[in-house]
């Protein structure tokens, strides 16, 4: 069973979308050599706030400050306002700030921008990026745009990543990459990812002259924010490293992705270690990233379990993956059913999977319904899969109308087919040229044929070739000099491939330099497999070598498939051993058979044994 569609294809998710509370994402601030560190102790916090109360209890505005902002970052917001209110009083930007971002915890957001803006005003980065947020948030798009591009202007990392958000939203993108570029370079793992995403995509879409510059830009975001634990960013990061060929290393940041749980990299992960022969641990991954919901996880389980021979097993994680959305599941859970004969659900299954758009479900629907006379119902199916890619369904329409005699329209088709690699569509265009002549186009398309593993092309490749060969040249002392040509190798390839005129024709070619042995090795081969040319041939052969009567029973059976020149044969030898009975018959048989000049030997050898049996 052909399973499609188990390998996962990157999908972007979409712009980061702003939480309504960004209160999470505001700034608390707190001096550099204050902020939080893993580091510093609980004890050592502990005589740090000691240390501020004392001095804020004596009137110090930048410890109150400092307090309220260990207090904020805490989540003791009734210890640490007042201390804020006191600082602010005293003309702290830092506490004003510190202010606003609790008093939007609090759900009073109009007071807090008030608090926002005097820091702003004052010069804080931090408090404009927090009004500029407030303000994009009630729609006020000017007012958000001029107090982000004020904190981002300003170096600050979250205010250049919220324009850029703004600049994007609104369809500028060189601005918005110009500013999200400046967060990334900041150290915001959001925009060194979307930054990543936007040039992967512009890399994708566009053939640039520099191609691999941008591709190594594209890797260094994503591994930025892998680094900073960017899940996401793990994800195309590893699928990048895997398309390289690195491995190893692409498996590591797989893992990582999917223990953040990433559906997507557990999927991945999955099909890295299939690919090793760890089938059981693809197997874990697999079902974790299938239990989080990836339609393409549970579709490669089923596809697991179905090599297996565990079809129940199969068919139900085929069910979870279409009802996950992934059409690959429908289609096949469809060749699941149509391989136990269960032809009316493999119908509905293709549907499904074709009215989502999967266009090799299109195509086998279409030939299910073929194969049940519906004709006119295949033909939209054949129609939109071909139309959607699917190179088999293109050459299955060329076959549709070529048996209407819609030649032109079939020929269309074919060269449609072949245009994208397909042997038998390229081996009919070769055949429709020969036929109207053009031997320069029959030999490219031919050639595309064979060299595909098309026997019947290799063979008529060679017949092209084999018109046009030059008679041997000779020898300096009158011998004649053999070397093998293009022609002779087409023929031996598809001679090889079980191609019967193709062994009776390297028979012929080994005959005639005088290789008996290897000439009724190929002639053999093909009456074996019921030429009867070939039959023939190896009687003429073997009669020629003195084995008369072995060479009558390849005569006999030549002739039993309609060969006239073997019924005469057969004739000669029965009148030559005096029975004139039977040699009167096969001269009959041969009459009849033909052609035209055997027939004629054939009817005077039957009328002098027809005489001789009267006399």
């Amino acid at each position: 069973m052909d399973v499609m569609g188990d390998k996962a294809t990157l999908l972007d998710t979409g712009p980061f979308v702003q939480p309504a509370d960004f209160a999470q994402d505001a700034d608390v601030v707190l001096p550099a050599d204050l902020a939080p560190s893993a580091d510093r102790d609980e004890a050592g916090e502990a005589a740090e706030e000691a240390r501020q109360r004392l001095a804020a209890q004596a009137g110090d505005a930048e410890a109150m400050s400092v307090l309220g902002a260990m207090l904020l970052r805490r989540g003791d917001l009734d210890g640490a306002e007042p201390h804020l209110r006191a600082a602010t009083a005293a003309g702290d930007r830092a506490a004003a700030n510190n202010l606003g971002v609790l008093l939007h915890q609090r759900g009073y957001p109009d007071e807090a921008a008030g608090w926002w803006r005097i820091a702003a005003v004052a010069g804080s980065a931090a408090a404009a990026h927090a009004l500029g947020r407030h303000h994009r948030e009630r729609g006020d798009e000017p007012a958000a745009e001029y107090w982000l591009r004020q904190s981002a202007e300003q170096g600050h990392p979250l205010g250049a990543y919220a324009l850029a958000d703004l600049l994007e939203h609104r369809g500028d993108e060189p601005a918005a990459q110009q500013w999200m570029r400046a967060a990334a370079e900041r150290g915001h793992r959001e925009a060194a990812y979307r930054l990543a995403r936007a040039l992967d995509r512009r890399a994708t879409n566009e053939e640039e002259t520099g191609a691999d510059n941008a591709v190594e830009e594209v890797e260094q975001w994503y591994r930025q924010a892998a680094a900073r634990g960017h899940r996401r960013a793990a994800l195309h990061l590893g699928a990048i490293l895997e398309k390289r060929g690195e491995l190893k290393e692409a498996g590591r940041w797989y893992l990582t992705s999917a223990k953040d749980g990433e559906a997507r990299a557990a999927c991945a992960l999955g099909f890295l270690l299939r690919d090793a022969g760890d089938t059981e641990s693809a197997a874990v991954w697999w079902l974790r990233a299938a239990q989080d919901g990836d339609g393409n996880a549970a579709n490669a389980l089923g596809a697991l379990h179905a090599e297996r021979g565990e079809t129940q097993t199969a068919e139900r994680w085929y069910r979870a993956a279409t009802d996950a959305g992934d059409d690959n599941g429908a289609y096949n859970l469809a060749l699941l059913c149509a391989e136990q004969g269960r032809t009316a659900q493999a119908e509905q299954w293709y549907r499904r999977a074709a009215y989502a758009g999967h266009r090799e479900a299109a195509n086998a629907l279409a030939i299910l319904l073929l194969q049940g006379g519906d004709t006119t119902g295949a033909e939209p199916w054949f129609s939109k899969a071909a139309e959607a890619g699917s190179v088999d369904a293109a050459f299955n329409l060329g076959i549709l109308y070529a048996g209407r005699g819609e030649d032109v329209v079939a020929l269309g088709w074919y060269e449609r087919a072949a245009a994208a690699g397909h042997t038998e569509a390229a081996l009919q265009v070769g055949i429709a040229r020969l036929r109207e002549g053009d031997e320069q186009e029959a030999e490219r398309h031919l050639r595309c044929a064979a060299g595909g593993g098309s026997a019947e092309a290799a063979y008529r490749l060679a017949t092209v070739l084999d018109a046009r060969r030059p008679a041997e040249p000779a020898h300096e002392l009158g011998e004649v000099v053999h070397e093998k040509t293009e022609c002779e190798e087409w023929y031996e390839r598809a001679a090889c491939q079980g191609h019967r005129r193709a062994q009776v024709r390297v028979g012929m070619l080994a005959a005639a330099r005088g290789d008996v042995v290897e000439a009724a090795r190929w002639y053999r081969a093909a009456a074996e497999a019921g030429s009867r040319n070939g039959a023939f041939n190896l009687g003429l052969l073997l009669a020629r070598e003195g084995s008369e009567p072995e060479a009558a029973v390849w005569w006999e059976r030549a002739a039993d498939a309609g060969h006239g020149r073997a019924a005469l044969r057969l004739a000669l030898v029965y009148a030559r051993r005096g029975e004139l009975a039977v040699g009167q018959r096969w001269a009959d048989r041969a009459v009849t058979l033909g052609p035209a000049e055997v027939a004629a030997r054939a009817e005077r050898l039957r009328d002098a044994l027809r005489e001789e049996l009267s006399a």
